[in-house]
């Protein structure tokens, strides 16, 4: 079958297009004709193994697929861990999900990793109540075009969203977002504010890390949070407990897999997605199909934000 595989850590160029034997599924794991594979920014730091969960060579990367189970020929998402970009792979059978007719494979894809995210950052990490004010950095990516959408239906009030473009911007606002500003992070505390009609937020949704972190950190209210759920700038950040004390703040971690070990935080909450999605209350924003072949180019143009919302790959091309 063809495969995107690491023999080594590194830039774009690690990711070849070779040819590898068909994966055989072990005890309890399901096979799945691979139709697309799901790319998450998540993949590009697996790349240069320098994600939470570290990587081992040789590597398929990859860890979502929608495709044909090839026992039962029924459409399914699921998560494969790795091994996501290639024609073939194999996943544990209680991370394999059917498809709603409704839904194609691009949705079902932005559901199951950055659909379930959005959802969690609002009731598991953000605890966000009824009227709180909700910042969604990045919102015209996968997770954050999600995350503005479900805002108000989850019980948030104003929904400010920042993006880097007019153009990202201005989808932002057709998704639901109240206001859409610059993430610069020059003056950004200031923004964050005055977009709140002049009042500090309660909860930011913060993936970036760095000074924008620290910008979102500092426009907080009393008992406002945080969430950190990504690192893209690779920065880290320190806040000091004086802060925290003085402020009444929070700053959350949030990282999605955990709720694995928690089966109804998974399987419950992409239910609910599915079924939003499928009766048109939830958008998914599908952005390009790339060839297997081009994964590195997918890659480059993830980080670089060249792109918006969910990118996927075609094993077939």
């Amino acid at each position: 079958m063809r495969a995107i595989q690491m023999t080594e850590f590194g830039g774009p160029e690690v990711l070849k297009l070779v040819d590898l034997a068909k994966p055989r599924p072990g005890p309890d794991e399901v096979l799945i004709r691979v139709t697309r594979a799901g790319m998450n920014f998540a993949d590009t730091h697996t790349r240069t193994n320098s994600y939470v969960q570290k990587a081992t060579l040789p590597l398929v990367p990859g860890g979502e697929v929608a495709g044909v189970r090839e026992d039962t020929g029924q459409r399914v998402v699921a998560l494969v861990g790795s091994g996501g970009y290639a024609e073939y792979a194999t996943a544990p059978s209680s991370l394999v999900f059917p498809i709603p007719d409704e839904l194609d494979d691009g949705t079902a894809l932005a559901m199951i990793v950055q659909g379930l995210t959005a959802w969690h950052l609002y009731r598991t990490a953000g605890k966000v109540a009824s009227g709180e004010s909700v910042v969604v950095h990045g919102a015209a990516g996968g997770v954050g075009s999600l995350a503005v959408q479900l805002g108000h239906s989850l019980g948030a009030g104003p929904v400010i969203a920042t993006a880097s473009s007019e153009e990202k911007r201005a989808l932002t606002l057709e998704l639901g977002a109240d206001v859409a500003i610059d993430p610069d992070p020059d003056g950004l505390t200031e923004r964050l504010i005055e977009a709140n009609a002049g009042r500090p937020v309660d909860v930011v949704f913060e993936m970036s890390g760095g000074e924008v972190f620290d910008a979102s950190y500092r426009a907080l209210a009393p008992f406002g949070r945080i969430v950190a759920y990504g690192i893209a700038t690779g920065q880290p950040n320190k806040v000091s407990t004086g802060s925290l004390l003085r402020n009444s703040r929070s700053v959350v971690g949030f990282y999605l897999f955990h709720c694995l070990e928690r089966p109804g935080m998974f399987a419950e909450a992409l239910s609910e997605l599915f079924a939003r999605a499928a009766r048109g209350e939830l958008k998914a924003i599908v952005g390009h199909t790339y060839p297997l072949g081009q994964a590195a180019q997918a890659q480059i143009d993830l980080r670089e934000r060249r792109t918006t919302g969910k990118l996927l790959l075609d094993p077939s091309e």
